[in-house]
């Protein structure tokens, strides 16, 4: 990408600087012997085209919203609108959880993020035995399609994208979620959001899996098919990572 006598020219500049970072040094030392990334990775102090002189602009940067999507997935990024907004919410009913909602709206969220209670995520009824204890604690709590209809109430689903904590039981609540906006006039293609969806993690990480892996590894694969085009604007995945042992 760069010219040999500009990389020369650079080096030798760059030599003269690093005498300047010694002198710099003996009177005033940096604050820390070693500055790095939130993941570790080590910072040089100043880069320069010899960094990336063998840098392949196509393979290695590319375009925004272009592979490898090192410049954003967006084309035009957050010069048209900004990222969507979201606040993880859910807890007891879905009346309590769709008043929070409704409040979060008016505050100035622009999406939502809807949390289900623990037998909702393993496909439990509220009034399963093993659901005893555990009904709308760390979430809302969704058994019906009646459920879903009353936590959206009075939310404009072809307005507000929404994104679902669900994993197992994740084509359940999507059908759900469809079928919420089909009773409010919403057609499918202009519904959006997201489905966590990410099953091995309820393997590794949370233990909240109700099939082998096989089984759900080929319900992810249906959930590929059916949310391709006309269907809603829907990711189907998440990759989490948990800092579980």
């Amino acid at each position: 990408m760069f010219d040999e006598k500009e990389l020369q020219a650079i080096a030798e500049k760059r030599g003269q600087y690093e005498a300047s970072v010694e002198k710099t040094l003996a009177k005033n030392p940096e604050m820390r012997k070693e500055f790095t990334t939130g993941g570790g990775i080590p910072l040089n102090r100043v880069y320069t085209p010899e960094d990336v002189k063998d840098l392949d602009y196509n393979r290695d940067l590319g375009f925004p919203g272009m592979f490898p999507y090192t410049r954003g997935v967006q084309p035009t990024m957050y010069r048209g609108r900004f990222w969507t907004m979201r606040q993880y919410a859910g807890f007891a009913t879905a009346e309590e959880s769709n008043a929070r909602y409704r409040y979060l709206l008016s505050q100035g969220t622009t999406g939502l993020s809807v949390a289900f209670d623990l037998p909702t995520q393993i496909g439990y009824d509220s009034d399963h035995p093993m659901a005893q204890g555990e009904v709308g604690k760390v979430g809302v709590a969704i058994d019906s399609l009646a459920d879903m209809e009353i936590l959206f109430d009075q939310i404009p689903l072809d307005k507000v994208s929404t994104s679902m904590t669900i994993n197992a039981p994740a084509s359940v609540l999507l059908a759900m979620y469809i079928a919420v906006g089909e009773k409010q006039g919403v057609p499918s293609t202009e519904l959006s959001g997201t489905i966590q969806n990410d099953i091995l993690k309820e393997y590794i990480a949370r233990g909240t899996y109700i099939l082998p892996p096989q089984a759900l590894h080929e319900a992810h694969h249906r959930h590929i098919r059916v949310l391709q085009h006309p269907r809603p604007q829907v990711e189907h995945h998440i990759h989490i990572g948990l800092p579980h042992p």
